[in-house]
């Protein structure tokens, strides 16, 4: 595993941050680490990149552990904390060759100091001092430092933090070429970007994991009970669905799509089956209504 986290824990005087959480990231995998403001996130990536030790439990990273081996693991990791700290009065290339320095990079400087500039669009901006960049290229200057030794895991705590919206989307494809090769874990507020580049999620609540699957299954395992999205081939006039006598109410969606919604979703299926087979209409698609990540999100982190 990239990253391996067993019964982490961190406690604060009284309060528990991260409270007794476990989890498995393997090589390849874009994970977005998602939870409300104070849930335990920047808190548990810190501990992963030795930047905070764990009051418990252990966290590995290309099997290194956090604290018997921490330089081990800040050699094979990359990380862009939340609030990105640089250097104001270094000029981009100063600060990135200092950087390097700080990993040893040799002969090599020179050659990935130019592909980091190139790949994160640093090009006419390398010649300034970053205080005089604006907040997106800052966070750009921010993922180059990161990326710069060329880590096998990267820790991304709100990437996109103050990109444009075509920034944003460069950065996004970024990332997810670097995740073909390379472990990411990400955090976000931003669930279009986590649908747009993760593979998975782990929802953290409170110090606690409370859902950590794939996007798609995760939405699966909270559907609307009750709730029917069918769409029709043809336009259907919404009387014709007197017919059906299991529906409770019913919602033109867009187009041909509608919303049935019901006390017995045992039974809705099959009678509207038989009713588009009477009256010789054609389905295309039927599933019962999930909910949007935004709203799983919105569910499991109420409290």
């Amino acid at each position: 595993m990239s990253i391996k986290v067993a019964s982490l824990t961190k406690i604060y005087e009284t309060q528990k941050a991260v409270d007794d959480i476990s989890f498995d990231i393997k090589k390849g995998e874009i994970v977005g680490f998602l939870g409300p403001n104070g849930a335990g996130k920047s808190t548990t990536m810190k501990m992963i990149t030795t930047y905070l030790p764990p009051t418990e439990g252990t966290a590995e990273v290309c099997g290194f552990d956090v604290r018997e081996q921490s330089m081990e693991v800040r050699k094979r990791l990359g990380y862009l904390p939340e609030a990105n700290p640089l250097y104001f009065e270094m000029y981009v290339r100063e600060y990135l060759e200092f950087s390097a320095g700080i990993h040893k990079l040799g002969k090599d400087t020179n050659k990935r100091i130019e592909e980091m500039i190139a790949l994160t669009g640093l090009n006419k901006e390398a010649h300034k001092k970053i205080g005089a960049l604006s907040k997106g290229y800052k966070q750009r200057v921010g993922l180059a430092q990161a990326m710069l030794h060329n880590p096998e895991v990267l820790i991304l705590d709100e990437p996109t933090s103050g990109l444009d919206p075509n920034q944003i989307v460069e950065i996004r494809d970024l990332i997810k070429r670097i995740g073909e090769q390379k472990t990411v874990l990400l955090s976000t507020h931003i669930m279009q970007e986590v649908q747009a580049m993760c593979s998975r999620v782990i929802i953290i609540n409170n110090g606690k994991i409370v859902a950590d699957d794939s996007i798609d299954h995760i939405q699966q395992a909270n559907t609307t009970q009750g709730a029917l999205i069918v769409t029709f081939e043809s336009t259907v006039d919404k009387k014709m669905f007197a017919g059906i006598k299991s529906i409770k109410s019913l919602e033109n969606i867009e187009g041909n799509k509608w919303k049935l919604t019901t006390d017995k979703p045992d039974e809705i299926r099959k009678e509207v089956m038989q009713w588009a087979l009477n009256n010789n209409i054609n389905i295309n698609t039927m599933q019962a209504e999930t909910q949007s990540l935004e709203e799983v999100f919105r569910t499991l982190t109420k409290s």
